[in-house]
Order: structure tokens, then C-alpha cells, then sequence
């Protein structure tokens, strides 16, 4: 996924959830821009931080930018919450995301699939007749080498693991693929101490044979590309740089 015109700034303040103030290198021009992410994102969203925005001016937007990724350290964090999903479906289709446990090829996909009470990210098909749902959750938060999700309580995050193992035991395959929006990274986890019901219902859910999958990302201002598995490890001790 390539931005098409990106520019980089330096980071002021987050009036609110959807919108920052930053201010352009190249010009020195404070502007408004639309924070793609409504996690918290404390850790990364700091004064004077080094960030990335995409111009997309319109006459049914409010703001002309877009603000899409963080440089923490020496590396790069994309925060777009609209990029894993089309990132997982491409890297299924691919073959560059692999899902576990199937016998066929995948011939059939389609995003946005209702079942039941949930909307799933993505519903599939193979040419053995097996069916299944992937729910796809993007992963900007990192301590230390270790990413952690939610960095916020996510009830809808909830209700989709729960519904998850709940389409496991109807016999479809269900997975649940965090896509790391960030390349640096030794283990993914669930955030325990921020959502312990959350860490609950993927214990459970596991435990009934739903499949947690993780992949990381090479990031830079402009890109992002799917990189490859890593480990996810439900034990993984976290500490919340936010804490």
C-alpha cells in the first residue's frame, strides 16, 4: 500500500479523537488533520513527534490531510485503521498471509461479511467446501519489542472473538489475524491488563480451536507492506508504556 502524496510534519496536539494539529516541514503552515485512529496512541502521538500526512483535500472533507503514521525511534508506526483490513485480504489472496488448518486453496473471499450478529472482516471459501471468517485487528502499540492489543477497551472486538468461537463450533474455520502496523517485533499478546474480558474470551476461543495469527509490516512514511509471521503468545507478558 503506497500513499500517494505525503508530506512530513511535526506532531502538536490531539484536540480530539479525530483530529490533530500539526505543522509542515517544508512550509513551517500549521494544519488540522484527521487522525485515522481512535485508539489512544499516547505513546506515539507525543509534541514534536515526527509524523506523516496525506494530502487529500475535498470538498466533503473537513480537514485536507490525513494522518497516517508516527516515527517512534528509528522506526516507523503506521496508525491507519482502514489499511489492515485491505492489507489481510490482499496477503490472503496472495498467499503472503497463510491460514492454518486448510486442507483446499482459497477460490472465493469477500469482505464485510454478515453472520449472525457480527459483521466480519472477511468471509471465505476453498475448493474443498471448507468456509470460514477471518476478524482483523490492527496492532500499533509496542513496548519493548512486544505488541499488545487493545490499547483501548473494545467491546466490538469482544462480541467478534465471542461470535468467532461460536462460528468455530458451527464448523466453520475462524481466525483471528492481527496485522502489526509496525516491522520491529519479537512477540504480539493480548493487552490483559487493559481488557482482562477480552484476554478471557480469546483464551476460551482458542481453546475451542479459533486461530490467533499475527503479521508484522515494513513501514515507512509512505508504505506499508505485509512482512511476515510472528509469534503471538497469549502468556506474553506486556507493560503499557501509557501506565
Amino acid at each position: 500500500m503506497k500513499y500517494s502524496t505525503i508530506h512530513l510534519a511535526i506532531f502538536i496536539e490531539r484536540s480530539n479523537r479525530f483530529i490533530a494539529r500539526c505543522r509542515l516541514i517544508h512550509t513551517g503552515e500549521e494544519i488540522v488533520t484527521h487522525v485515522k485512529n481512535t485508539g489512544r496512541s499516547k505513546e506515539l502521538l507525543l509534541p514534536s513527534a515526527l509524523v506523516a500526512v496525506n494530502h487529500q483535500p475535498s470538498d466533503k472533507r473537513k480537514t485536507a490531510y490525513d494522518l497516517i503514521a508516527v516515527k517512534k525511534g528509528e522506526m516507523w508506526i503506521n496508525i491507519d485503521s482502514q489499511i489492515p483490513n485491505a492489507l489481510a485480504a490482499e496477503g490472503i489472496l496472495a498467499g503472503d498471509i497463510k491460514l492454518p488448518g486448510l486442507k483446499g486453496t482459497i477460490n472465493f473471499l469477500k469482505r464485510e461479511y454478515t453472520y449472525e450478529r457480527s459483521k466480519f472482516d472477511i468471509y471465505f471459501e476453498t475448493d474443498q467446501q471448507e468456509k470460514g471468517f477471518v476478524e482483523v485487528k490492527g496492532m500499533t502499540l509496542e513496548n519493548h519489542g512486544i505488541g499488545a492489543f487493545p490499547d483501548a477497551p473494545t467491546l466490538r472486538g469482544l462480541k467478534h472473538v465471542e461470535e468467532l468461537r461460536l462460528a468455530q463450533t458451527m464448523g466453520y474455520h475462524s481466525y483471528v489475524l492481527f496485522i502489526v502496523q509496525f516491522p520491529t517485533i519479537t512477540a504480539a499478546t493480548i493487552h490483559r491488563v487493559m481488557q482482562p474480558a477480552l484476554y478471557e474470551a480469546v483464551k476460551m476461543a482458542v481453546a475451542d480451536g479459533v486461530q490467533v495469527l499475527a503479521y508484522n509490516c515494513e513501514v515507512d512514511q509512505e508504505t506499508i507492506t505485509i512482512k511476515g509471521a510472528v509469534p503471538f503468545d497469549l502468556e506474553q507478558a506486556f507493560i503499557d508504556p501509557n501506565l
